[in-house]
C-alpha cells in the first residue's frame, strides 16, 4: 500500500496530553489517558514509544454513553476528562468492548459514582466483569449484547458487533451510524503515544501499528479476518481504537494494512506438504539424528522437508515459515535435565502464530536423564499441535541401526503429512513413564 495514502505528518512527537476532553466528532469526545513512559506492555511487547488508554464519551438528547475506560493508575486524569464534558446523573450506558485491565481500570469507580448506568457487554464477558466487579455485580445494571443489538442516545444510536478472539473472548466493537465512528477496542490499535491522538497529526507511526498487530492479533488472525468482514460494509469515516491514534484521514487505507497482515502469505500452488526439522547439537548427535530424520521424509513423495539449525539463527524469519507449514520437527540434547535455551525461544515464539492442529515432533540425544524430548512434545501439545509420533530419543552418538531408526521417524512423519500412516495421537501418560 502506498506510504502516502496513510496520511501521516512528520513533526515532532507529542508525549504530553490535552488539558481536557478532546472533540473526535460531533457529539464525541475523547476522554482517555496517554502513558508515554511505558516500555513494556504484559511482558510480551516493548513499547518504545509509549501507549494510550482511549475512552470515549457519546452525547445524544437522551443521555450519554461511555465506551471503554483506562488503566487503574490513570482513572484521575479520565474522571476529569469525563466531567469536563457530562455529569454522572447523564450517562445511561457504559460499554465495555473489552474488558482487560487496561480498559476497566476505571469501572468500579464509575459504576459507583454513575449507579444507574447500563452495562453493556458481550455475554462471553460477563465472568470477567463478574470477577472485576465483586460483590458490586449484584446490583449493576448488566446487559449483555451482541450482533444485531443496539440501544438508543435519543438522536444517535449504539450498534455492536460480536468480534470474539480479537484477541480474547469477549471482544466486540460498537458502531456510531449518525457520525460514522467505529469504536474497535484493540482492533486497529497500537502502542504508540502521541498527544495529538489523530492519525494525520502523529508521527509515522506504522512500525508500531504492524508490531502491535505481530506480537498480539496475529495469533487470532483468522478470527481478525472474521471481523473485518463483518465490519468492512459499514459507512464508517473514523476508526476509534483503544489503543494508539485514531484513525479518521484515510481510515479504510488502515483496514487494508490489517486485512494484509492477517492474511497468511500463499504457499507455492502445489500439492506438496511442508516438514521443518529444527535442531540444536551440543556435540553434534542431535545434529545426525535430525539429518537422518530429514533424509527419511524426503524419501516420501509429496513432502517437502526443510532443515535448519538454531544455533546462532535468529527465530523471528522463521516464524513465516512455521506458520506456512504443516509439521514441525524439533530436536534438543538435554542439558541438565532440560532442553536448551534456544529451542524454549523457538518455542516461546510459536505464541504469536497459529500452530493448532499443525503436527508436531521431537527428538534428541542425551547423556544421563533425557528429559528434553518429553518437554518439547509437552509444549507441543500445549500449542494444540497434533503429535502422531511418539519423540526419538537416542543415547550418546546414534549408531548405524539407531540412524536408521531416525529414517524410519522422518518417513512415518512424511506419512502422517500424506494421508498414508492411519492418524494416531500420543498416548501422554505413555510420555509420564519414560
Amino acid at each position: 500500500m502506498p506510504s502516502e495514502a496513510l496520511h501521516l505528518r512528520p513533526a515532532a512527537p507529542r508525549t504530553t496530553g490535552p488539558e481536557g476532553a478532546v472533540p473526535v466528532a460531533h457529539g464525541v469526545h475523547w476522554i482517555g489517558a496517554l502513558d508515554p513512559g511505558l516500555r513494556s506492555f504484559d511482558v510480551i511487547l516493548k513499547t518504545a514509544n509509549g501507549t494510550t488508554y482511549n475512552s470515549y464519551l457519546v452525547r445524544g438528547t437522551e443521555g450519554v454513553a461511555v465506551i471503554d475506560t483506562v488503566k487503574a493508575e490513570f482513572a484521575p486524569a479520565f474522571f476529569e476528562r469525563l466531567e469536563a464534558v457530562a455529569r454522572y446523573d447523564e450517562i445511561r450506558y457504559i460499554v465495555l468492548n473489552h474488558l482487560e485491565p487496561d480498559h476497566t481500570g476505571a469501572v468500579p469507580e464509575l459504576i459507583r459514582r454513575a449507579p444507574q448506568a447500563e452495562i453493556l457487554l458481550s455475554p462471553r464477558g460477563l465472568p470477567m466483569l463478574r470477577a472485576l466487579l465483586g460483590e458490586a455485580f449484584a446490583t449493576a445494571q448488566v446487559k449483555p449484547v451482541t450482533t444485531g443489538h443496539a440501544v438508543s442516545l435519543g438522536n444517535r444510536s449504539l450498534a455492536f458487533f460480536n468480534t470474539p478472539y480479537v484477541h480474547w473472548p469477549d471482544t466486540q466493537c460498537t458502531w456510531l451510524p449518525e457520525e460514522r465512528v467505529l469504536f474497535t477496542c484493540d482492533l486497529f490499535g497500537s502502542h504508540f503515544c502521541d498527544g495529538r491522538l489523530f492519525e494525520d497529526r502523529v508521527d509515522d507511526f506504522r512500525h508500531a501499528f504492524d508490531n502491535y498487530f505481530d506480537r498480539i492479533m496475529r495469533p487470532f488472525r483468522s478470527f481478525v479476518i472474521s471481523a473485518l468482514d463483518l465490519i468492512e460494509p459499514l459507512d464508517f469515516a473514523m476508526i476509534a481504537p483503544a489503543h494508539g491514534p485514531i484513525l479518521r484521514a484515510a481510515p479504510r487505507d488502515w483496514l487494508a494494512r490489517t486485512r494484509a497482515l492477517a492474511t497468511p502469505r500463499t504457499k507455492a500452488e502445489t500439492a506438496e506438504k511442508v516438514l521443518l526439522i529444527f535442531y540444536v547439537s551440543a556435540y553434534g548427535a542431535t545434529a545426525q539424528l535430525a539429518q537422518a530424520i530429514h533424509d527419511g521424509a524426503e524419501e516420501e513423495e509429496g513432502v517437502r522437508v526443510s532443515l535448519f539449525d538454531l544455533e546462532g539463527a535468529d527465530i523471528g524469519p522463521f516464524l513465516d515459515l512455521i506458520e506456512e507449514a504443516d509439521g514441525l520437527a524439533i530436536g534438543t540434547p538435554t542439558i541438565n535435565g532440560d532442553a536448551v535455551r534456544t529451542v524454549w525461544d523457538l518455542l516461546a515464539r510459536l505464541v504469536d502464530i497459529e500452530t493448532r492442529g499443525k503436527m508436531g515432533a521431537a527428538f534428541g540425544s542425551y547423556g544421563w536423564s533425557g528429559e528434553a524430548v518429553r518437554l518439547v512434545e509437552t509444549r507441543l501439545q500445549g500449542l494444540k499441535m497434533r503429535l502422531p509420533e511418539p519423540g526419538l530419543r537416542v543415547k550418546l552418538h546414534p549408531s548405524d541401526e539407531e540412524l536408521e531408526e531416525g529414517r524410519a521417524f522422518g518417513r512415518r512423519l512424511a506419512q502422517q503429512l500424506t494421508g498414508r500412516a492411519p492418524p494416531r495421537e500420543i498416548d501422554f501418560a505413555e510420555l509420564a513413564a519414560r
